[in-house]
């Protein structure tokens, strides 16, 4: 039996793969000619691609003993053109530093898309040209060319700014020049001051504390899904992003003893009951739905101490239930006040003393008894 081959994806990173969606989305090519063309580079037709300013070189292997050459011109930019991208990367805050360190951030491709200089292939933006008879634009043999340009962006994403007219280390000079003096500044640069001057300024007063948010964000939508092949899952990364900001935002409002040196369960409960559904987490977790949602409800009322009574049951020392049970008795609940252990039950509500020393109030549910506000140390103070 013959081995089967893993079919071959274009674009394994975040740039390789807008490449591939912007080529078969808004770049317009006839959407008949790219699957063959997909066909031709997986099969390795392609031989080496030669990218330079503004144009892509290679030979494919065709149905003939010599093999085709396709050009593809692509559209440079103009010299306002590139004012405008480079105001675009200045005006946010960090991309200049990426780029001066060799990173592409994602967010740049929709930045420089709406101020109208797209790094990504629009309509119009390549011209294939092949020796092949196919009178077809592109032909699959350009439309090969086409797709194995993700494998460049994959290697080095500044692929795309030579693509658009200027190299790597064009840009980057620009981009220092602009970094060392600001667009417009005619007077000569500044030369800094003497460490000794520098220690012996008054440091400013700190800027105040921005206020807390009311309550932690949510993440912004994945700007696309992860790679393929890379076990990556968008829910699971969101998922993790708003476990984060709920961290921070809890640490601030709360202290850091409420987020941070929890147990697996208190954490586990945590995340529980900042989630809308806990199915795919009690799987994770190896435990029933039923038992996670219970306690992600005692997390939501009354934090660790709910958690913890919730899942204990001890014997507390002589009255110490006697309060308890006295207030049950005067409610105006139906059935009998019955004792047991660190619980006070009468009809659907339930005291429970936890080692805290705090009672909490239960109330008997379609899941069973789960808490139904915050801890006190007095037990009329939870039952009014």
């Amino acid at each position: 039996m013959g081995t089967v081959m893993a079919r071959r994806n274009f674009g394994s990173t975040w740039w390789g793969r807008a490449w591939v969606d912007a080529l078969e989305g808004r770049a317009q090519i006839d959407p008949n000619r790219l699957p063959r063309g997909r066909t031709y580079a997986r099969k390795g037709q392609v031989g080496a691609l030669e990218v330079t300013a503004g144009q892509i070189k290679a030979r494919v292997q065709g149905s003939r003993p010599v093999p085709y050459r396709v050009t593809i011109g692509t559209h440079r930019f103009s010299a306002r053109d590139w004012e405008t991208l480079l105001d675009t990367i200045g005006g946010q805050m960090g991309y200049t530093a990426a780029l001066l360190d060799g990173e592409l951030p994602p967010e740049l491709a929709e930045h420089a898309r709406s101020a109208g200089v797209d790094l990504l292939p629009g309509p119009g933006d390549l011209w294939p040209r092949c020796s092949c008879p196919d009178s077809a634009d592109p032909c699959k043999h350009a439309a090969a060319v086409c797709y194995l340009v993700a494998d460049e962006v994959d290697a080095d994403p500044f692929v795309l700014f030579l693509l658009r007219g200027k190299g790597r280390d064009e840009l980057l000079a620009e981009l220092r020049a602009r970094r060392a003096r600001p667009p417009g500044a005619e007077a000569a640069l500044d030369e800094g001051v003497e460490p000794e001057d520098a220690f012996a300024r008054t440091p400013g007063a700190l800027p105040a504390l921005p206020p807390i948010p009311e309550g932690p964000a949510r993440p912004l939508p994945l700007p696309s899904d992860p790679p393929p092949g890379s076990a990556l899952r968008t829910d699971v990364l969101t998922d993790l992003a708003t476990n984060a900001a709920t961290v921070a935002w809890h640490a601030l409002t709360d202290g850091p003893g409420e987020v941070f040196g929890l147990s697996l369960e208190e954490d586990l409960a945590r995340r529980a009951a900042i989630m809308p559904d806990v199915t795919v987490l009690a799987a994770h977790a190896g435990m029933p739905v039923k038992e996670l949602t219970r306690w992600a409800i005692a997390w939501r009322e009354a934090g660790r101490g709910g958690l913890n009574v919730l899942r204990e049951i001890w014997q507390p020392p002589r009255g110490k239930t006697a309060e308890a049970r006295a207030e049950l008795d005067e409610a105006d609940l139906p059935g009998e006040t019955v004792v047991w252990r660190n619980r006070v039950t009468r009809g659907d509500v339930q005291l429970r003393l936890g080692r805290d020393g705090r009672w909490y109030r239960f109330a008997r549910r379609s899941l069973g008894w789960v808490p139904s506000g915050p801890g006190s140390v007095h037990p009329v103070d939870v039952l009014s």
